[in-house]
């Protein structure tokens, strides 16, 4: 069963065939008639059922969508939504970090408490979807450590562990992260409703 996933990330792209085994997953590339899908909702969720709809309108095929983000308590939950735009330019993954470093220079370290937080959907062209949510608690460093991953990776250690996931290898990552946790609660939903 081809399913599309509505994102031209190529690290997403890599992580979710991992999690996803069993599926031939594609992303937008093959399509490249459809647009970016504005994110205008306010929660995870809302997003991801933007962009899982719209793909799976698109494409004619079932699509699955994430948003995701990192929330620190001390800000309120933000960046959230906006992680990817924190800095005002989206997917700028380096001024995203080293803004939120800045805001975060003068908070002390037991105060870094955060997570990842993840919205998983699936919508297929019918119009029905579904959509769960995965999280992976931790604490900020306020130095950037390890080269895997992307995003705010290199500034997350989560609970139980003394690495970030950017020091995690991909699987590590994959077995506990806020995504792996979304789309491992997703599979069995996109079995059920593409029957496979």
């Amino acid at each position: 069963m081809k399913i599309v996933l509505a994102t031209r990330n190529a690290g997403k792209i890599a992580e979710l065939r991992r999690i996803l085994a069993g599926f031939e997953i594609v992303g937008l590339e093959e399509f490249p008639e459809i647009g970016e899908v504005a994110e205008t909702g306010v929660t995870f969720e809302e997003n991801a059922l933007l962009k899982a709809h719209a793909v799976a309108q698109g494409s004619g095929l079932p699509a699955v969508a994430d948003d995701s983000g990192l929330c620190v308590d001390v800000l309120n939950g933000m960046p959230g939504v906006f992680s990817a735009r924190w800095s005002g330019r989206h997917g700028d993954d380096q001024a995203n970090l080293d803004l939120l470093l800045a805001q975060l220079s003068d908070v002390p370290a037991d105060r870094l408490s955060a997570h990842f937080a993840c919205t998983a959907a699936l919508a297929v062209p019918s119009g029905e979807s579904r959509a769960v949510e995965g999280v992976l608690p931790g604490r900020l460093v306020k130095t950037p450590r390890g080269t895997n991953g992307f995003g705010y990776d290199p500034i997350l250690v989560p609970d139980g562990y003394d690495r970030t996931t950017a020091e995690m290898s991909p699987d590590e990552k994959d077995a506990i992260s806020h995504r792996g946790r979304a789309f491992r609660a997703l599979t069995p939903i996109v079995r059920e409703l593409l029957g496979s």
